[in-house]
């Protein structure tokens, strides 16, 4: 069965659009984020919000290494050893790598 040429045309711009118009949130939500810490910083009401790095990446390393193994694992049962098995492997190497991170900042600490 062949595809119109307008199926086509509008299956290539589905995934141009949705770029762009991503795009244009994150833009503006930067862009308004900024005014309003701008805004605040004039009223003199903002406060410097704190970031707890250990924890984001010890959460962050054990969902990517959780789901890292289960992809890694059921790419290997599905398809073998094959280029798609990076699929399971990036996000297990990166969630191994903040877990890492997590301990030898910990251990820094003391």
């Amino acid at each position: 069965m062949t595809r119109s040429n307008a199926a086509q045309v509008i299956i290539a711009l589905i995934p141009i659009v949705g770029i762009v118009m991503g795009s244009v949130v994150v833009f503006f939500y930067l862009f308004w984020n900024h005014r309003r810490k701008m805004f605040l910083i004039e009223t003199r009401q903002w406060k410097e919000s704190t970031f707890d790095l250990l924890t984001f990446s010890l959460l962050g390393g054990l969902l990517l290494g959780v789901v890292g193994l289960c992809l890694t694992v059921f790419l290997a049962v599905v398809g073998g050893h094959s280029y798609g098995l990076l699929g399971g492997i990036i996000p297990l190497s990166s969630g191994i790598a903040l877990s890492a991170f997590f301990v030898i900042k910990r251990f820094d600490r003391r």
